[in-house]
């Protein structure tokens, strides 16, 4: 057995009866699958790929929901020592095939629904159908033995700022991400609830913790709030996976939370954006005893890399952690230098979870030449070595020759208590350059807030210049693909707004 292969997370010598995974299905039913059955489904793809005649390092792209056949795909093509690529399945057609092509995919697997998105230029083969059975070969399998620099992955990002660009992960890499997590954060015994897509990093690593762990895990095609509220009811999780929007949409479901028993969540894992104090104390009221973690992690640079404070001080509910001890951190300013406690910086990791690189993008240079990650994101770190999301760097906009970065507006305008979810972002200006101005879900309640009373709150709270110059209120706010709020979409949104 290769323990050192990113598809062998399955403990063999731990109970292959116990239930691996409940993979629900668009219609509410759930197909249930042990870890034996699983362990064995990934052989037969891993024996299969390679007698069709795949050889190492070559590229196989997932093109579908979450489902039982995408985790036993997943598990199989890097057991063979060929490289996933889980392919966002709902970009448009032009970019999807653009990733399909440039990854060097040589075959495509799928859900039934998505064969005909697949690029007709390459193999692909439909889970349940009798083409994709016959590419299983059953039996027992020598995995792939990788060595420190091999691929497992090849994860893409939203390329909401240009074309995507292909993230290698090692073996290497996401093994130690597995081990370091299981030591902080054993899951053995919870049953995890994942609803986003195993094309991002906050659910696929989530997925393999799970089954590193021997956990059980509750599967969602996809998300969408009643989903989500039926299946911690009906199956009783107790370990939840996010990002905000997720669950601000589920606490816009005031009555089905009446009538739901949620009382079996013992822990919401928060990532991929920052979380509002606004919905971290609604998460706390809906879950009184639930712990709630606000994490922090990039595709890049893997998601261990903050942890608890090693003396036991509380995290304030604002922070993700200090940085753990197996990974290097520094925030620095346009220079490079290190800046102080209270000061905005730059955050730039090192650590044995960092990603090979990008895929054949020579041109991009994202580590720092003594090999720290350049993240892009902004934090601020406290006396106490707590450190603060403040915004992307390329969310950044000067307003007045000041630097403004949309979180700490909306962190401010979250803080009224009509204000579900908020989101800033710049509009030109003819004297300043760019103004800030708003986007906001009000929060269900008898009074809602009208726009002058949120411009008047937020110029109690806020720095004259940061304060929100309009105010629109929206149903919802946009997503991308990744469940992240679209601030492209809102940026044209509000310039059509002000034009009318």
């Amino acid at each position: 057995m290769s323990q050192a292969n990113l598809g062998r997370v399955i403990e063999r010598t731990a109970d292959p009866q116990r239930v691996a995974l409940f993979g629900i299905d668009g219609d509410g039913q759930a197909r249930q699958v042990s870890y034996g059955e699983l362990d064995a489904q990934a052989d037969a793809l891993a024996r299969g790929l390679l007698a069709a005649g795949h050889r190492a390092g070559e590229r196989i792209a997932l093109l579908a929901l979450n489902s039982v056949d995408y985790i036993a795909a997943l598990l199989g093509i890097m057991r063979a020592g060929l490289v996933a690529v889980p392919v966002n399945l709902k970009l448009p057609a032009a970019q999807l095939n653009f990733i399909v092509a440039d990854s060097g995919a040589t075959r495509i697997l799928c859900d039934q629904a998505r064969l005909a998105q697949a690029p007709q230029a390459i193999p692909a083969h439909a889970f349940g159908t009798p083409g994709y059975a016959a590419l299983l070969d059953p039996g027992p399998l020598a995995a792939f033995e990788p060595g420190p620099q091999d691929q497992a992955l090849l994860l893409y990002t939203s390329g909401s700022t240009g074309r995507p660009k292909g993230v290698r992960l090692s073996h290497a890499s996401h093994r130690w991400v597995i081990d370091t997590r299981i030591k902080a954060t054993p899951v053995g015994q919870e049953r995890l609830l994942i609803a986003a897509p195993l094309y991002h990093m906050n659910a696929l690593a989530l997925a393999l913790l799970a089954l590193a762990s021997h956990a059980t895990t509750v599967l969602l095609p996809q998300f969408s709030a009643r989903a989500y509220l039926d299946a911690i009811d009906r199956y009783r999780c107790t370990w939840l996976t996010a990002v905000p929007p997720m669950i601000a949409m589920m606490l816009r479901e005031q009555q089905l939370l009446g009538a739901t028993d949620l009382s079996s969540v013992r822990v919401v894992r928060m990532g991929s954006a920052p979380v509002s104090p606004g919905l971290l104390a609604q998460i706390r009221q809906l879950l009184p005893t639930a712990r709630v973690i606000n994490a922090y992690g990039t595709t890049e640079g893997g998601p261990v890399v903050f942890g608890p404070h090693p003396d036991g001080i509380a995290t304030p509910m604002h922070s993700v952690g200090v940085p753990h001890p197996q990974v290097e951190l520094r925030l620095v300013d346009g220079e490079g230098g290190e800046v102080a406690a209270n000061v905005d910086g730059e955050l730039q990791l090192r650590s044995a979870g960092m990603m090979l690189g990008y895929h054949r993008r020579p041109e991009l240079r994202p580590f720092t030449d003594d090999g720290y990650y350049a993240t892009g994101d902004v934090f601020r770190r406290d006396e106490q070595g707590f450190h603060s999301f403040v915004g992307r760097r390329d969310d950044m906009f000067v307003c007045g020759g000041e630097n403004l970065y949309p979180g700490d507006i909306e962190k401010a305008l979250e803080r009224h208590p009509a204000v579900q979810q908020a989101s800033v972002v710049p509009v030109p200006d003819d004297i300043k350059g760019a103004k800030p101005v708003a986007f906001v879900v009000r929060r269900a309640g008898p009074r809602p807030a009208s726009e002058d009373e949120l411009r008047q709150f937020s110029l109690q709270h806020l720095a004259a210049y940061q304060h929100p110059r309009r105010v629109w209120f929206v149903d919802a706010l946009p997503l991308t693909t990744t469940q992240k709020i679209d601030r492209r979409a809102l940026v044209e949104q509000a310039q059509r707004l002000l034009g009318a």
